[in-house]
C-alpha cells in the first residue's frame, strides 16, 4: 500500500567550519573548499500525496517566494521520474533566510528525499544527487546526508567524521545578497587548497576537539586558527552587523566566524562549560540566535534505498 503522507519531516541547517575560494571557472562560477557540518536548527515540512498531479506549497510560518526551491525541486523530480502523483507541501520555516545556513537548499533536499519515498520512486542516492546539482550549489550536500568536505561548486563531496559539538549561532537582522558578496573586489579568489595544504581539514577537526578559549592561567590553550571564510571581509564591508555579531560571539566564546555567504555568525562552545554562563543576555532587536548541536548525519539519510556505489 502506498504512503499517503509524511509529517514532521526535518530540513536541518549547516555551518561552514571554513570556506576558501580557490579559483574561478571560465563560466564565472567560483570554486570553493569548505567543511559543511549539519546542525539541529531545522525547518519542518509535511507532505500529503495528491492523485491529481498538482503540486502546491503551503506556508505555515514565514511566507516564502511564490516559486521557491521547494516547488522547483518537486517539479524537477516529477518531470525526471514521469510520476503522475502530486503533493501538498507544507513548510514551517525556522532557519532564518539570508543566513548562509543553507535553509532553502535543505528544504529542497528534504522535498527530494520525501517525495522519492512518498511517490514510491526508490531512486538511489546518486540519481537524486544528479538532480540536486541542477537546483543549487548546497542542495547536493543535504541529499548526501553526511558532514563533508565540499569542493568545486558544491558537487564534489567527501564524507568527514566531525566530532559532535555545541555551537552558538547568531543571525543579525540584515541579510546579504550572495551575488553582491561574490562580485565584491574585496573577495579573495586564490586561497590555497585545503587538499594541497594537506592539513586544513584536520586542523578544523582539531579545533573542535580542543578548548575554544585560550587558558587564562596554565592548562591547554586554544588550537591555532584554521583557515577562514573568504566571504567574511566583503560581507563585513557591506554589512556592519556581521562584524558586530562576530565581536559579540568572540567576546562571549573566544572565537567566531561567518558561515556561508549569509550574515549568520557562529562560535564553538567549550565542552563542559555551561552555555548560559557566557551566552549574551539579550541580542539586538531583530536578531535571532540559539545554541545548536552538530549532527553526525542527516536525519533522513536512511530514507534512500541504495547508497553511492
Amino acid at each position: 500500500m502506498s504512503l499517503r503522507s509524511l509529517l514532521d519531516v526535518p530540513a536541518p541547517a549547516k555551518l561552514n567550519l571554513f570556506l576558501h575560494v580557490v579559483g574561478r571557472r571560465s563560466d564565472g562560477y567560483h570554486l570553493l573548499e569548505s567543511v559543511f557540518v549539519l546542525i539541529d536548527w531545522a525547518d519542518t515540512l509535511h507532505f500529503e500525496r495528491r492523485e491529481d498531479g498538482v503540486l502546491r506549497r503551503h506556508d505555515l510560518g514565514e511566507p516564502l517566494p511564490p516559486d521557491d526551491l521547494c516547488l522547483r525541486a518537486a517539479r524537477a523530480l516529477k518531470a525526471a521520474s514521469g510520476c503522475n502523483a502530486g503533493a501538498d507541501i507544507s513548510v514551517l520555516k525556522q532557519v532564518p533566510s539570508g543566513a548562509g545556513m543553507g535553509g532553502g537548499s535543505s528544504d529542497a533536499a528534504t522535498v527530494l528525499l520525501a517525495l522519492n519515498r512518498l511517490w514510491g520512486l526508490h531512486w538511489p542516492r546518486q540519481r537524486l544527487l544528479h538532480l540536486a546539482a541542477t537546483l543549487g550549489a548546497d542542495v547536493p550536500f543535504f541529499v548526501f546526508g553526511r558532514n563533508a568536505l565540499v569542493q568545486g561548486i558544491g558537487e564534489q563531496l567527501s564524507a568527514v567524521d566531525v566530532p559532535p559539538h555545541l555551537y552558538a549561532v547568531v543571525k543579525p537582522a540584515a541579510s546579504l545578497p550572495t551575488a553582491d558578496i561574490f562580485s565584491s573586489p574585496l573577495l579573495k579568489r586564490d586561497s590555497a587548497s585545503a587538499i594541497l595544504e594537506g592539513s586544513l581539514v584536520s586542523e578544523a577537526l582539531a579545533w573542535l576537539a580542543g578548548p575554544a578559549k585560550a587558558a587564562v592561567s596554565g592548562g591547554a590553550a586554544a588550537p591555532p586558527a584554521f583557515g577562514r571564510n573568504d566571504l567574511q571581509p566583503p560581507a563585513q564591508a557591506r554589512c556592519d552587523e556581521v562584524a558586530q555579531a562576530a565581536r559579540l560571539l568572540e567576546s562571549a566564546f573566544g572565537n567566531s566566524r561567518m558561515t556561508g555567504s549569509g550574515s549568520a555568525v557562529f562560535a564553538r562552545v567549550d565542552t563542559g562549560v555551561p552555555p548560559e554562563a557566557t551566552w549574551p543576555e539579550a541580542l539586538p532587536s531583530g536578531w535571532v540566535g540559539r545554541l545548536c548541536r552538530g549532527l553526525p548525519q542527516h536525519p533522513l539519510r536512511g530514507w534512500v534505498d541504495r547508497e553511492i556505489g
